[in-house]
């Protein structure tokens, strides 16, 4: 008896990985995509523009869901400061990805970006007061060799598009820390309500500015980058139901996969052999990181 009870809550336990994993790469299916209407935008439409339409969008989908189907999750934030700063930390490194991604291809840029788990690395002992061992100061200093690789400083001319997705790596390290930080005290579908709200309203105060009246077609790409943000992070929230992050985290890189497919077939940007080896460093450290996490439970 014990050992088909034990069988059967092993089995239970596979089968919530399972359904994880799979709505885990539908969301990093989902992303990419909304990317790639930010890149075709961005040939006609402000790159600030292109920002507020995926919040203000995000919020008008959100919004009317979580009123119908989670009322009751509805609790006011312990923590608004925390919220408003998670929500900046991600409305700038949005402006600054979609920035990038409008000059270079978006596997690069993507590749750049993936620093953020390395800069976690780094800021953990000082901001969460994490112990980090010289295994993994290795780790960071082999995905930021990885980095190097990619932008080719010396070889290929370094562009404000290069560094743009480097600063997003570092400004999503941030946002991932003060996720941690609001981890336990709010329900994650209020903290991506409030997240999409701070963006919506910043990029409102300054759409005035920079306001260019889209077509028909660019109003549907507009929605569209709100809509597949929210399904994507819908998803990444579901997933988090069934597993730790801890083991979710590694999938994160199946992003690039869906990248450099959008890529090549709408903008005929295929990554060069030097973006693949760095890409390569990248995620071996930061899966390395991943795997230090889960052993030692550290973060």
């Amino acid at each position: 008896y014990n050992y088909c009870s034990n069988y059967c809550i092993h089995c239970l336990k596979l089968l919530f990985l399972m359904k994880a994993i799979i709505l885990n790469l539908s969301a990093w299916v989902m992303l990419p995509i909304m990317d790639g209407f930010a890149k075709y935008l961005s040939s006609t439409i402000p790159v600030l523009q292109i920002t507020w339409s995926r919040y203000f969008f995000t919020v008008i989908i959100v919004l009317p869901v979580m009123l119908i189907f989670f009322r009751k999750n509805f609790k006011w934030t312990e923590k608004p400061k925390l919220q408003l700063i998670r929500g900046l930390l991600l409305f700038f490194a949005n402006i600054l990805f979609f920035y990038s991604i409008s000059v270079i291809s978006l596997a690069k840029a993507l590749t750049l970006a993936f620093i953020a788990p390395l800069i976690v690395t780094i800021l953990s002992p000082i901001l969460l007061g994490e112990k980090v061992g010289i295994k993994r100061w290795s780790a960071v200093i082999t995905g930021f060799i990885g980095s190097l690789i990619v932008i080719r400083p010396g070889f290929v001319e370094v562009n404000l598009a290069s560094i743009s997705a480097l600063g997003t790596g570092v400004l999503y390290a941030f946002y991932l820390i003060v996720t941690r930080k609001l981890h336990n005290s709010d329900h994650p579908l209020l903290t991506l309500l409030l997240t999409g709200v701070v963006g919506a309203i910043i990029g409102s105060l300054i759409m005035p500015y920079v306001w260019i009246n889209p077509t028909i077609n660019e109003w549907y790409m507009m929605f569209a980058l709100g809509f597949f943000a929210a399904l994507g992070h819908l998803f990444l929230i579901l997933s988090l139901k069934y597993a730790d992050a801890s083991k979710l985290a590694p999938f994160g890189y199946f992003e690039i996969i869906t990248n450099i497919i959008i890529g090549y077939y709408f903008f005929n940007h295929f990554p060069d052999n030097w973006t693949f080896l760095g890409l390569f460093v990248i995620i071996a450290s930061g899966i390395y990181i991943f795997r230090r996490e889960s052993i030692h439970k550290s973060w």
